[in-house]
């Protein structure tokens, strides 16, 4: 009796490819054709009158000089006997009829098995077993829905390959590898380019998979995984760099450096609510603080929402005096589990692209000479340049020197939008003379900390 049972369900959009496993080393697999059922639970049984599949009950015709099969017989009508012994043609007829003389049903009706037989999906093994053939690379076929086998067992293909990495001992019982595997091929045959999304990542069998898919065909499939837990220092993120240096590892060593890709992923770490708690501060005297304990609880908690967190904290987390030195500025992080923090640096620049949803195109990072440029695409569609600077080493003359060498004037910008912190005096309008046409032109101009502010912050569709 088995000890456990796992269920996974595998969806896809309807225009997906239909695959549902991988091809064998032959390309092809092998199934048995007769499915097991009996009248007592609705399946054809002919001489006793079972109105189930009885479309399915029929003789498929062998070739007894080559032991083909080459065709199908129409089922017998209900009711009636069905003929037995060698056809007028010389042909054997085998019915879906077991070992102990119980009438089966084959997989397929009498219609698509007659199909199967004329081209040659099904034959006659050596011990008299009717079997269907698939060649996954021709057909759009269907597989299995019962993946059974070590490969997807969580200890064969789970425990024991985070073992091999050097990285057990932390998860009992993780996915099987050749489980999403299979189902990442299944979805994304001959469309390479799909994203994955594990909000759960885990141990990172998510990564694993997509990486060995992409080493296998040399495609491009990405992964996003998001996960809490301390693993992701000491587990997830190891595997991931494990796995791309080289596809096979025992003991904790690679065994097949030589299998090793090119790969690059980005980790990127969220403030969490209890670093939001350790950077508030308020503004509140001790006899306000004494007013505040005397409330009743119900107005004490209307107070901490409608007025501390919007009034008192204002300017804790982020102001705009912080945006004169965007490359230094830190947040207090929890360093454990005892409540210890200390001052990390958080990266403003990338905070900002992913508030405005910039689909970035090149970053040039040169906060020694005191600024960082972003280029890329906004969701509207237009050209955007970002540009960071610290204000005490690029002043005003400083940065309209470096807005002349980016050539950001109003006159030939490239940009549709330009993004900039800091007070500056970079001009917006240039309106040309008669002899020049006598046009106006404008440049679109944005102050970064009011978008920033306003995006960190705003509570709409919350």
């Amino acid at each position: 009796m088995s000890r456990t049972h796992e269920y996974y369900i595998v969806a896809s959009p309807k225009e997906a490819p239909q695959y549902l496993g991988f091809p064998k080393e032959d390309e092809t697999e092998d199934r048995q054709f007769m499915r097991s059922g009996t009248a007592d639970n609705n399946y054809r049984a002919p001489r006793g009158g079972g109105v189930g599949r009885w479309r399915s009950f029929y003789a498929l015709l062998v070739d007894p000089s080559t032991r083909k099969i080459v065709g199908a017989e129409p089922p017998p009508p209900l009711g009636t006997e069905y003929p037995t012994g060698l056809t007028a043609d010389g042909l054997q007829r085998i019915y879906p009829i077991n070992t102990s003389g119980e009438e089966r049903v084959w997989r397929s009706s009498y219609e698509t098995g007659k199909k199967r037989a004329a081209n040659g999906e099904l034959i006659v093994t050596e011990r008299g077993a009717v079997k269907q053939l698939i060649d996954h690379q021709d057909k759009r076929e269907t597989l299995f829905s019962n993946w059974i086998g070590a490969d997807f067992n969580a200890g064969t293909n789970g425990t024991a390959i985070l073992d091999s990495l050097g990285l057990g001992g932390i998860f009992d019982y993780p996915k099987s590898v050749k489980t999403l595997e299979q189902s990442f091929w299944m979805q994304s045959f001959g469309k390479a380019n799909f994203i994955v999304l594990d909000y759960f990542a885990g141990s990172g069998t998510t990564a694993h998979a997509t990486i060995s898919l992409n080493r296998r065909d040399n495609a491009s499939r990405k992964y996003v995984l998001v996960e809490q837990g301390e693993y992701f220092e000491t587990v997830l993120k190891p595997r991931i760099q494990k796995v791309v240096y080289s596809a096979d590892w025992s003991d904790g060593k690679p065994t097949s450096p030589a299998s090793g890709i090119s790969h690059c992923f980005k980790a990127v770490k969220l403030e969490s609510y209890e670093d939001t708690l350790n950077n508030l501060q308020l503004r509140r005297t001790s006899a306000q603080g004494d007013l505040l304990n005397a409330l009743p609880e119900q107005a004490r908690d209307d107070y901490l929402l409608r007025y501390m967190l919007d009034v008192e904290s204002r300017d804790s987390l982020l102001s705009v005096a912080d945006f004169k030195k965007p490359f230094d500025y830190t947040l207090n992080v929890a360093v454990d589990s005892a409540g210890a923090f200390e001052p990390r640096k958080i990266d403003l620049v990338e905070t900002f692209n992913y508030l405005v949803g910039l689909r970035v195109k090149h970053i040039d990072a040169q906060p020694q000479r005191g600024f960082t440029t972003v280029t890329g695409t906004l969701p509207s569609g237009e050209t955007c340049l970002v540009l960071w600077r610290d204000c005490d080493v690029l002043d005003y003359e400083g940065v309209s020197k470096l807005c002349d060498k980016l050539a950001i004037n109003p006159a030939d910008n490239e940009f549709d939008v330009v993004y900039i912190n800091g007070d500056h005096n970079i001009p917006t309008v240039l309106t040309q003379t008669a002899d020049e046409g006598g046009a106006t032109r404008v440049l679109k101009l944005r102050q970064i900390e009011p978008e920033f502010l306003q995006c960190m912050f705003s509570v709409e569709d919350m």
